[in-house]
């Protein structure tokens, strides 16, 4: 069963989303991410992706108290991720208290050192963030995808999967937050290329149908925002991909 993350991604302290990662675009959330989280596991909700969009801006961690705030009043597993570049920065995330980290623009700039920490930290705990401009040129952009990578991405991927990645989070970025449907045939093509990845789908996702069809089609995971944000989504409708917990 493919398993559904809700993404909480943090500007200066607001709950904020864009419209494919164009800043002037930004649209803040009357919520408080610490409340988001307790709803999130109120209704079964296992894992949240926090994004540090001021730490992904500026190239090192902001936002760790919000991590410290979730991590101590749930029992969330957190995914974090926003300008992760160093060990000290992957050992205050856990310190803070977060379970998982995803990283993207070091993978980039020092391949060496990511696959280093697949190694290190265990390849349960380390996941590639790659996301494109588009799907047609899988052109990487990174920096909170201000900038263009001049890299495509099964080249990327390729890299560390050859030294033993098992986790990679991809958005195709012309669809994040504009709700028209995720890319299937693009996350269809990374399965089929990289059959022992376990692929996270991000940007795009509408509703129900959405998620049903990527489950379908073999998808570990899928990170929604903008659908439950703008009341599309309910956390209600996402029971039928929980794993009911004996009482």
């Amino acid at each position: 069963m493919i398993q559904v993350i809700p993404s909480i991604a943090i500007r200066q302290g607001r709950v904020v989303k864009m419209r494919k990662g164009d800043p002037t675009s930004e649209k803040a959330y009357d919520e408080n991410p610490l409340d988001l989280a307790k709803r999130f596991e109120d209704h079964g909700i296992e894992v949240v992706h926090l994004v540090d969009l001021d730490g992904a801006e500026k190239g090192t961690p902001k936002n760790f108290h919000v991590v410290e705030a979730i991590a101590g009043h749930t029992d969330l597993k957190i995914d974090v991720t926003g300008g992760i570049a160093t060990d000290g920065d992957i050992a205050k995330a856990y310190e803070a208290g977060a379970d998982y980290i995803t990283a993207s623009s070091i993978a980039i700039t020092d391949p060496e050192l990511f696959a280093e920490w697949v190694v290190t930290y265990g390849r349960e705990k380390i996941t590639l963030g790659a996301d494109v401009t588009d799907i047609k040129s899988k052109e990487l952009a990174f920096r909170g995808w201000q900038t263009k990578a001049h890299k495509g991405l099964y080249e990327h991927v390729a890299y560390f999967y050859n030294r033993g990645l098992k986790y990679v989070k991809s958005t195709d970025i012309s669809r994040d937050g504009v709700l028209e449907g995720p890319a299937f045939d693009f996350y269809a093509d990374i399965i089929k290329t990289f059959p022992e990845i376990c692929v996270l789908a991000s940007g795009g996702v509408r509703g129900v149908d959405d998620i049903k069809k990527l489950n379908e089609m073999g998808v570990f995971a899928v990170i929604f925002g903008k659908a439950y944000y703008e009341g599309i989504l309910h956390l209600k409708d996402l029971e039928q991909f929980l794993i009911k917990k004996e009482a």
